[in-house]
């Protein structure tokens, strides 16, 4: 069977094909996002499996420069080469020309994170993910009185090169595997519960995933209330992960401190957080999601400090931000797809703590699992109200007391002055954070 590597040398090889016509068309300087992606997907509907699908994908996409303006165009049809070069070139001259342009990026020396690729989830066969999702069934089932709702596992290889007139080269293979179940459990009432996993290398057992799921639903029955007040709160991984993405970690891209869309935008060198927090942006992270030994425009991964002891000390830049700034690219011009130009975005947050601990020894106050909602929360002032799920009244040296249903009201920026960091980390996608402490208002 064909392997992802496999793909490699003929990727580069239409890749640089695209780059000569581009430039032979007129473009000043041009460059090449190349994809290649396997995925098997198996998608689970209470205990039945709902699709099982093999796909496979390739493109190109190119950026053309005429007179200092940047033209896009992409395709994943290899024969029509001549067609995409003219839509960059005439989407360039649209355009006009933009004063902050300055290039594409220029060779560098690169870093190869550990552990992005995995033979055996590259030659996975569909039949192997179904008996994963089965392994995810068996593992709900055995937890009496829950059953499985949704869930499913996606294994996928990727192959991603990236060419320019500068002469920069990649290509880097890597794998993901995905997988999620949720579950539902019936008593007096009825509560639901999910787990996750995630991770560059096969996990060839699921059951402790469907388990999970089966059991925080149950756990979650005969739900109370709890009246409305400021506690002390325990965010579990996903839940803070959740608000991170959609209030704190927008405020820290480039371009929306440059568009000013960030509330951090006037205050780098102060303390903004607890001299206990520690946030990096790592793209060299071994096993990383968001790992690459290059970004999207083919600069090198780098480590970067975004806030050391709580005090603000950088921000994520792609080459074209950097360039307006004078500054240097952290390496975190992200594409989704061969089909979009770069944006920034996070390789993989690194959330820690100089002093951490195990906070579930002496909370008196409310545990919280996951949220609802956190994509309704305003990115630029940071507040939020979303709602908690599987969430649990806890006092010392008794048995977490599920809530029913609750709101959290409050501001990032507020919160991360205040908190406190256990020992748990956990990869959530692109984040690695631990459980947290914070102080936040609740609407019973």
């Amino acid at each position: 069977m064909m392997t992802i590597l496999d793909t490699s040398d003929n990727l580069l090889e239409f890749s640089h094909k695209l780059l000569n016509l581009a430039l032979n068309e007129g473009a000043e300087e041009a460059e090449v996002f190349g994809f290649a992606g396997r995925l098997i997907n198996v998608t689970l509907r209470k205990d039945k499996v709902e699709l099982s699908s093999e796909s496979f994908h390739k493109g190109l996409g190119l950026r053309a420069v005429v007179r200092g303006a940047v033209g896009f165009s992409s395709t994943s049809d290899f024969s029509r080469l001549s067609l995409i070069v003219d839509n960059a070139i005439q989407s360039a001259r649209a355009r006009g020309g933009d004063e902050s342009w300055k290039s594409f990026v220029l060779p560098e020396k690169i870093l190869h994170p550990d552990n992005l690729f995995d033979p055996a989830l590259d030659r996975i066969e569909p039949e192997q993910c179904l008996d994963l999702a089965a392994g995810l069934l068996m593992g709900c089932c055995d937890v009496k009185g829950a059953k499985p709702v949704s869930g499913g596992v996606t294994c996928s290889s990727i192959m991603e090169t990236v060419v320019n007139s500068h002469e920069v080269e990649l290509a880097e293979p890597s794998t993901i595997m995905y997988a999620s179940l949720e579950a539902i459990a019936k008593g007096s009432d009825v509560a639901t519960g999910s787990e996750f996993h995630n991770s560059r290398l096969l996990k060839s057992d699921l059951q402790d995933v469907g388990r999970s799921a089966a059991l925080l639903a149950q756990d979650s029955l005969k739900g109370s209330t709890i009246e409305s007040g400021r506690f002390e709160v325990l965010l579990k991984p996903l839940a803070f992960t959740e608000l991170l993405e959609h209030t704190f970690i927008p405020s820290l891209s480039a371009d929306n401190v440059q568009k000013g869309r960030s509330s951090l935008s006037k205050h780098m060198g102060e303390t903004i957080a607890s001299e206990n927090l520690i946030i990096t942006d790592n793209g060299l992270l071994s096993e990383g999601i968001g790992s690459s030994a290059f970004d999207g425009e083919g600069t090198p991964s780098k480590i970067t400090q975004l806030i050391d002891f709580g005090v603000l000390k950088g921000f994520l830049y792609d080459n074209y931000t950097a360039g307006k700034v004078g500054e240097k690219s952290t390496g975190n011009a992200v594409r989704s797809s061969y089909s979009e130009i770069p944006r920034v975005s996070i390789s993989n947050l690194v959330v820690n703590s100089k002093e951490s601990r195990n906070l579930n020894d002496d909370v008196e106050g409310v545990l919280v699992n996951d949220l609802i909602g956190a994509h309704t929360a305003n990115p630029i002032s940071g507040d939020f109200s979303v709602e908690a799920r599987n969430s649990f009244c806890l006092k010392p040296n008794k048995k977490p007391i599920p809530i029913k249903s609750m709101m959290l009201v409050g501001n990032i920026f507020e919160l991360l002055k205040d908190i406190e960091l256990d020992k748990d980390m956990r990869p959530v996608g692109n984040v690695i954070a631990p459980t947290v402490k914070v102080k936040v208002k609740i609407v019973g």
